[in-house]
């Protein structure tokens, strides 16, 4: 097993009160948020979130990544019941300080794709492999996935996790963020 679970307490949240769960894999800390009693025979409504400190600690205006983040909290506590994985996994993996190299490539005129690619690394270095050893701590096995990203459903579905439905996220659009999007349809073949 290469997930450690590591602690588990209560987390209260303008969205309610979650139980958080801690992770650790390859070194990095990963949180499950919990909201409600989890049964293997229930399809639970899920968010897989990637860490964007900028968007989701600071506001950036730059992705949706806030928006998304606080549009899945909120839909789980209308629902009474889900489970938000939040993956430190900054600027689609390749972490804080590239990420703002890669803005500063964006403001030159490259998208995010061609800025991560001229710096080293790959278009998406996000790693979900260890999914599905989250989703047996946690006694999921079915999930209503809410996401864009058809890479998010397809690793969920190849160890295992069944994606009963995909719920899109249409939430943090603005005019600082167009290009970013149009290059995550267009480039990382987002869906609508």
């Amino acid at each position: 097993m290469s997930l450690r679970f590591i602690s588990q307490a209560e987390l209260p949240t303008e969205f309610g009160t979650f139980q958080v769960h801690v992770f650790e894999h390859k070194g990095q800390e990963h949180l499950a948020l919990v909201m409600g009693s989890l049964s293997e025979s229930d399809v639970i409504l899920t968010r897989i979130h990637s860490e964007c400190l900028t968007g989701d600690g600071l506001f950036s205006l730059r992705c949706d990544c806030g928006p998304q983040l606080a549009h899945a909290m909120q839909a789980i506590q209308k629902a009474g019941q889900g489970v938000l994985i939040y993956l430190r996994q900054e600027g689609r993996g390749i972490g804080l300080t590239e990420k703002i190299k890669a803005y500063q490539l964006q403001d030159q005129g490259m998208d995010t794709f061609d800025a991560n690619i001229k710096l080293g690394h790959a278009a998406d270095s996000r790693d979900y492999g260890m999914l599905k050893e989250v989703f047996a701590h946690l006694n999921v096995k079915q999930v209503d996935l809410m996401t864009n990203n058809p890479d998010k459903i397809e690793a969920l579905e190849s160890q295992g996790i069944s994606v009963h439905k995909r719920i899109p996220l249409h939430v943090g659009h603005n005019p600082h963020n167009k290009r970013y999007i149009d290059t995550k349809r267009n480039r990382f073949k987002h869906l609508d």
